[in-house]
């Protein structure tokens, strides 16, 4: 494979979403301008917050939630598509990952508004059937036949780097790194030829460092975990991963789970749903579907291992580089 011209300009890239910030990091010819591709990035991820944001009254799927059951409501395009992946992972994760989990994530105080203990009792008491089951389709059309609160926050970040991935494509720039927050997407290689090194952060809540490192080409990585954001409830932090049997966060759950695939919403979603298995049903399903999926899991000291499935991961915990050389 040809090697990118070493005298290509370096621009990096940023700006504001989904309460975070988006980055793209590509070379270009020194000529290049990049005042519309930062416009078009910035555009393309404010389509999907617009579309997905549980946070705005007004996005497509706050609509589809205030719809009542059996009206059929049109839904955007990309909409569409994040919402029927969201469903194919949860149908083939077991329930584990669940768009249909609003309700609980608002009650808890992870939404605009703060933890609610009405909200909370009624999310752990109400009878839940998964989202798979009560959503349904008809071309641009989608309806609920049973009363659910979604949530795409375990999915939509992902979709979002996808969607810079792809507009750098449409500006011909096949070359990049682009991410939100700790989601990222490597397209093509580096000016040298060689693969984008991406960090898999350490499971701290008090610094960012990286544990491992990982080399990637036209692949998407994210992860999962319990060190970010949470809750304290009577002394206790909880994470804000929800776990779908019982309408509440995660009591007992990996630390972190970094999931490797060709899409960074497809990556987002599987370490959502591997959070939810736990180390051992998520290392089985990871297996099964040929999943490369990074497991970092606390001893009793606090200190983090990692174990890990596929092959990029291999299945040894210290075949695992770390970015310390240890």
């Amino acid at each position: 494979m040809s090697k990118m011209s070493t005298e290509s300009a370096r621009i990096a890239l940023n700006g504001p979403t989904m309460g975070t910030r988006w980055s793209a990091l590509f070379y270009a010819e020194p000529s290049v301008d990049p005042d519309p591709i930062r416009a078009a990035l910035q555009a393309a991820v404010e389509e999907v917050d617009g579309q997905m944001s549980t946070w705005n009254a007004g996005s497509d799927l706050m609509r589809l939630n205030a719809a009542p059951v059996g009206q059929w409501v049109p839904v955007p395009e990309r909409l569409r598509q994040v919402l029927s992946l969201g469903l194919e992972i949860g149908r083939a994760s077991g329930g584990a990952f669940d768009i249909g989990m609003g309700d609980a994530v608002m009650a808890w105080g992870f939404g605009p508004e703060a933890a609610a203990p009405d909200g909370i009792r009624a999310a752990m008491e109400t009878p839940r059937r998964p989202a798979h089951e009560v959503l349904e389709f008809d071309g641009d059309h989608m309806r609920k036949v049973a009363p659910i609160a979604l949530d795409l926050n375990g999915i939509a970040k992902g979709y979002g780097v996808d969607r810079l991935a792809e507009t750098l494509r449409d500006h011909g720039i096949d070359n990049a790194l682009v991410g939100i927050d700790g989601e990222m997407c490597a397209t093509g290689l580096r000016p040298d030829g060689e693969a984008w090194t991406i960090a898999v952060e350490a499971p701290d809540t008090e610094r960012r460092t990286p544990h491992s490192l990982l080399a990637l080409q036209d692949a998407a990585v994210a992860t999962s975990g319990d060190y970010r954001h949470w809750v304290e409830v009577q002394g206790r932090r909880l994470s804000h991963t929800m776990d779908p049997r019982r309408g509440a966060p995660l009591i007992a759950l990996p630390a972190s789970v970094t999931v490797v695939a060709r899409s960074c919403a497809e990556a987002d979603a599987w370490a959502t749903a591997l959070m939810v298995l736990g180390r051992e049903r998520g290392a089985a399903i990871a297996r099964k579907r040929g999943l490369d999926a990074l497991f970092l899991l606390r001893d009793d000291e606090g200190n983090a291992r990692g174990m890990g499935v596929g092959r990029l991961f291999c299945e040894e915990p210290e075949a695992i580089a770390s970015a310390g050389g240890s």
